[in-house]
Parts: C-alpha cells; structure tokens; sequence
C-alpha cells in the first residue's frame, strides 16, 4: 500500500510539477524543440488529469495542473516565438529529443485507451443509482483495464467500485486512516437498483481494518440480485457486517434499502462494488442511461 501511495504522489504530484516547471523554464534553442515538449507535457497532463484516481489526493486538485499549464504555455511561448524552427542539435540535444518523441508515443496511446474506455458496443442494463446522499466517485469503470482493472476478469468486465467524497473532494479523512468511519462512505445505506428477487444473500463477515483483505470470500457480505426485464444478475459486495436487509428469495423493489457500504471480502478499504453478470460474462451497467467511467462523479443530494 505504501508503494501505491508513493506512486499516485509521484505520478500526480512530483512529475507534473516537474514537467509543467521545465517547460516554463525552457531553454530550447528553436521553435521545434518547444513543440515537441509542449506536446509531451500537454499529453502526460491529459492522460494524468483523466486517468489517475483523484479520490486521494481531493478530486479538485487535478484541476491545478491545468491551470498552471496556461502560463506556463504562454511564457514558454513568449521565450521561443522569434526563434527559428530547426537548429543543427548537437549528441545530448537528439537524445532529449528522441526520449520526448518516445514519451509522446507512449503517453499518446495511453490516452487512445483512456478514451476508449468512455463507451462500450455491448448493450447495457439501466439500473438506479443504489447510493442516495452524497457525492459518489468512479474510482474503477470504464471498458479498458486502465481505466478499470476489473476489465481484465470476464465476468467482472464491466464492474463499478464506487466511494464517496467529502468537502474537502476526498475519499477519506487523512491518505489511507485505519479508522473505518473516516471513510465517507463507510456505512451509507445502499438501495435495490431494480425490482425483482434476492438470489443470494451473505451477511456476518466481519469488516476488515485497512489494509487486512479476505481473499477466500472475496464478494464479502453480498446481494446477488435478478432484476426484472433481463437475464443479468447484480451483485452488490463489501457490504457492512449484519447490515443486509433482505434474504435469499425475497422480493424486492427498485429503491429498496437492502444494506450499508462496509468493508468486508477481498477489499483495502470501504467501497461500493456493483457488477452485473449474465451466464458467467460481465455486462455493461448504466444509470440513468450513463456508462460511468474512473473520475465520473455522481451528486444525489
């Protein structure tokens, strides 16, 4: 988990300020040197402000970069425009030059597959939002690994894990508390996000204090549920200790309380996980006929 930490404050902090910082201070000697930085540092600040999990941090916090990119384009800019266009570029000068060609690359396909995860051609069950009070946060969804490493897992393709915001546009109080209930999310109620039957139901798993994870009964204490008007089953994991509401068989309705978020299963720290399944093959999930993604934000109040 340490090592998770370092890297989001690496890849979003660190680096950004360091790209954004060299391209205000550069000193390119003509105007092709500056394009091809400019690129790399627009396309690493795109990829990073799309894609990077911003419930960590404060989700407002990316916004930073770009603001801090205008000026630095502009001034950049102003240091460069009565160059000219190509120089004769002596050893180090074509190696710098081919490593930011080469990041251009990298980070451009990184975002193709950022982008790609927006939208997805398999066809989709519209469920109720199953959260009600608060400002919720994708922090894995999308139809691409990157954007959701569900992706990878068949029947979890298209799974959601989803945490709660609080004032400050974090997911907790502090970078990663032990404490449970510093979580926002930790104990809101969940509701049905359709009518129809409670196929399998397990509650009494005890929630777990991050990072302590039970990866024999990975689901936790879950709801697996068959909504009216489709095949697809939807599951509904993590859920708190004796929190469920329904049982196996019940009926139930769109809207419903059937739980609370906790921490239980194979899972570092409160979240809602939903994903819906039809034979064994995860499918698409929308609500109110939106396809969420990592970095989408959900307001119900």
């Amino acid at each position: 988990m340490l090592l998770s930490i370092l890297q989001i404050i690496g890849l979003q902090l660190v680096l950004p300020a360091a790209f954004i910082f060299s391209l205000w201070r550069i000193k390119s000697e003509n105007k092709l040197d500056w394009i091809i930085q400019l690129l790399f540092t627009v396309i690493y600040i795109m990829w990073i402000f799309l894609s990077g999990p911003w419930d960590w941090l404060g989700y407002y916090v990316r916004y930073v970069w770009v603001i801090l990119l205008i000026p630095a384009v502009f001034f950049s800019w102003k240091k460069t425009r009565s160059l000219p266009l190509r120089t004769t570029l002596n050893g180090s000068q074509k190696i710098t030059r081919g490593i930011h060609i080469v990041l251009i690359l990298v980070f451009g396909l990184y975002n193709v597959s950022v982008f790609s995860s927006y939208t997805t051609q398999e066809e989709a069950i519209d469920l109720m939002f199953p959260l009600q009070d608060g400002t919720y946060y994708v922090g894995q969804g999308g139809s691409s690994t990157q954007m959701n490493y569900h992706h990878a897992h068949e029947p979890q393709q298209y799974a959601l894990d989803i945490a709660k915001l609080n004032s400050f546009g974090s997911r907790a109080s502090g970078i990663y508390p032990k404490d449970l209930d510093q979580f926002a999310i930790y104990g809101d109620t969940l509701y049905s996000p359709c009518t129809g039957e409670a196929m399998e139901v397990r509650d009494g798993l005890p929630d777990l204090t991050p990072p302590e994870m039970n990866p024999e009964q990975p689901e936790g204490n879950y709801a697996a549920l068959a909504c009216e008007d489709t095949d697809a089953i939807v599951y509904i994991a993590h859920m708190q200790e004796n929190s469920i509401m329904i049982q196996e068989g019940d009926t139930i309705q769109k809207g419903q309380p059937i739980g609370t978020v906790g921490n239980s299963g194979n899972t570092t720290e409160p979240h809602l996980h939903i994903h819906a399944e039809e034979e064994g093959v995860g499918i698409p999930i929308k609500f109110d006929d939106q396809f969420l993604t990592r970095n989408d934000l959900v307001r119900t109040n």
